[in-house]
């Protein structure tokens, strides 16, 4: 696991100012969308800015958190993971404890609500990966009453079916997508093709913190109830360890899970905010999803609408990913993270397939905790973090989802070794 470069920091920033009013982190975000969606990006954001203002919105989505979804999540110490690994002392935000298994249901309820108060739209497309967008999507769509469609590789299907079988159940429609890579970015595609298609009566309801504006930050503030969260309860002394934490540590595919967390702590300069990408099998091999870690494939670029670290061959197209992680097999990042990085205030790390499987072994054995494996990348890094620090020090870790998804893979993956 290494760690990428990064640009040192020049004075104070103040992040309550990012993004701009066009959406832009620095030189990341902006939209890159065809004219006819200018109109539904202009809408979205008009209709959130007032959402987020309107005292009764706020107050009927968080009521859904408290009664439906079953926030606050709490946070478990890891006493025998932290014993097991000698340095500093564990803590993991528990986010597979939310409602559907994960913390994709922070943003589906809040997007969904939003549309259906404040839009008037009749119809919702997502794009899934792992699966667990999907179904928060599916579940806030039944909760609410919202026709819904969600776009999915066949690959990603395949090694999901479960949770294809959950969105099914829930009354959504799984549209399989066979172009590509047949994985979560060509799953995007279909879904925007959609939305451009149907854009009057349709909300495209995005599941990280990517895409064109105002995208980014709409999802950002949704899954920032898990750093709000974590931050009082971190300060707790009873079920925290009465302090802020020395570092947190999050998987980050497009990034929704770990930009929820790191957001509140931004301004707390001494508690370090790293990022774990997909290795893969290993920067070398070039089959990975570490966008920033890879010089001959990551780089500045568009897709899908926004502007970041971009995978892609010297012409510019879009290169293949991998990883065992349906929901890290992504070629983008979202722009605040490649904003921050620049900034210096975030760090990112990879942690390859192997090691993600070593930190998901652990963490079931020592815990009794059955980790997703986009989240075992945070538990695997830990393998090599923890040792380095002091056992007065505290790493809280983001466990953004459970593992029921991926026992499939799992057991293929152990009968081969």
């Amino acid at each position: 696991m290494s760690p990428t470069t990064q640009t040192p920091p020049t004075g104070k920033i103040d992040y309550s100012a990012y993004p701009d009013e066009d959406g832009h982190f620095g030189p990341y975000g902006g939209k890159f969308v065809p004219e006819t969606l200018m109109p539904a990006l202009d809408e979205l954001e008009e209709a959130y800015l007032k959402a987020v203002n309107d005292d009764e919105f706020m107050a009927e989505l968080a009521y859904l958190q408290r009664t439906y979804v079953g926030r606050p999540t709490p946070i478990s110490y890891a006493r025998r993971l932290s014993e097991h690994l000698g340095g500093a002392q564990i803590y993991i935000k528990r986010e597979d404890l939310a409602h559907t298994g994960a913390h994709k249901i922070n943003n589906a309820l809040g997007q969904a609500l939003l549309m259906k108060r404040k839009m008037g739209k009749s119809r919702i497309v997502a794009e899934t990966g792992a699966g667990q967008h999907g179904v928060a999507t599916a579940t806030a769509a039944a909760l609410l009453g919202i026709e819904c469609v969600v776009y999915m590789g066949t690959v990603d299907m395949a090694r999901q079916e479960p949770n294809v079988f959950r969105m099914r159940l829930l009354g959504t429609e799984v549209r399989g997508v066979e172009s590509g890579s047949k994985t979560l970015k060509d799953a995007i595609n279909e879904a925007i093709r959609d939305w451009v298609t149907n854009v009057r009566t349709t909300h495209y309801l995005l599941g990280s913190a990517l895409g064109p504006h105002p995208y980014p930050v709409m999802v950002r503030d949704f899954q920032s109830v898990i750093g709000r969260e974590a931050l009082v309860q971190m300060l707790d002394e009873g079920d925290g360890p009465g302090r802020l934490p020395d570092a947190i540590v999050a998987c980050v595919g497009g990034g929704s899970n770990a930009i929820g967390i790191f957001h509140p702590f931004l301004e707390h300069e001494n508690v370090r905010l790293i990022g774990v990408e997909a290795g893969g099998r290993g920067i070398e091999s070039g089959e990975h999803a570490a966008r920033f870690a890879d010089p001959e494939l990551g780089r500045l670029g568009v897709l899908q609408g926004t502007m970041s670290y971009v995978m892609q061959d010297s012409d510019g197209q879009i290169a293949l990913t991998h990883s065992i992680s349906a929901g890290l097999d992504y070629a983008s990042v979202g722009p605040e993270h490649a904003w921050l990085r620049d900034l210096g205030r975030t760090e990112y790390f990879y942690c390859t397939d192997d090691q993600a499987m070593e930190g998901f072994e652990l963490l079931c054995e020592l815990e009794g905790i059955i980790p997703a494996l986009e989240s075992a990348h945070a538990v695997g890094h830990l393998l090599e973090l923890a040792p380095t620090m002091g056992k007065d020090e505290i790493i809280l870790v983001n466990l953004s989802g459970r593992g029921d998804k991926d026992l499939g893979t799992v057991m293929q993956e152990l009968s081969l070794q």
